[in-house]
């Protein structure tokens, strides 16, 4: 059930992002929600204050698959041609982003580390995933970019809370604070094309 409140509440399973929860499910979720408020509780005890860079390394490619897999997703099944070229752009701008990580972390010598936030966006990108799959027309339409609003929020979010102060390297945070403001237009994009949805 948690999957339908979004990354605001999933993300990164932090404390940080527990403010994301705050402003409750996504349009669509609202419909879907038939649980009580209590299953939308963060597992904020749980949660990591400061992650490593390798750990670092994992999330920021973990998140940019995961969006950059949706964008397939709704290259292939979204009807409005606006949100068709939005999941396009997702494809391409992540998986652009996951290539400059790459090597950057090879430059650095750091190897990705696997942590519980990191197998958790990926298992709840997965869910998304399969849950949207069974979605069509406008309403696959309107999911998805509602869903794309929560996540770009919660990354940046994520990157301004979490992983650059977390960041011991230099250049890797640097890095981060270097692809915050391309999250920050994928957000307005998203914001504006789904208000034009509605």
């Amino acid at each position: 059930m948690a999957v339908r409140y979004g990354v605001t509440c999933v993300l990164l399973a932090i404390p940080m992002l527990a403010l994301g929860c705050a402003s409750g499910p996504t349009p669509a979720a609202k419909e879907e929600q038939a649980a009580p408020a209590a299953t939308a509780a963060p597992a904020e005890n749980a949660a990591p204050a400061r992650v490593s860079d390798a750990e670092i390394a994992a999330i920021v490619v973990v998140a940019n698959t995961v969006d950059a897999e949706t964008g397939d997703l709704a290259v292939a099944q979204a009807t409005n041609p606006a949100v068709k070229e939005f999941g396009q752009t997702m494809a391409r701008d992540h998986r652009a982003v996951n290539e400059q990580a790459g090597a950057l972390v090879t430059k650095l010598g750091v190897t990705p580390v696997e942590s519980a936030v990191s197998r958790k966006l990926r298992e709840d990108g997965t869910a998304f995933q399969r849950e949207l799959k069974a979605k069509s027309g406008a309403e696959f339409d309107r999911a998805y970019m509602a869903h794309e609003v929560a996540y770009h929020q919660a990354v940046i979010d994520a990157v301004d809370q979490l992983l650059i102060p977390s960041a011991t390297n230099g250049e890797l945070k640097q890095t981060l604070i270097g692809v915050r403001p391309a999250f920050v237009a994928h957000l307005r994009h998203a914001q504006e094309l789904e208000g034009s949805l509605r």
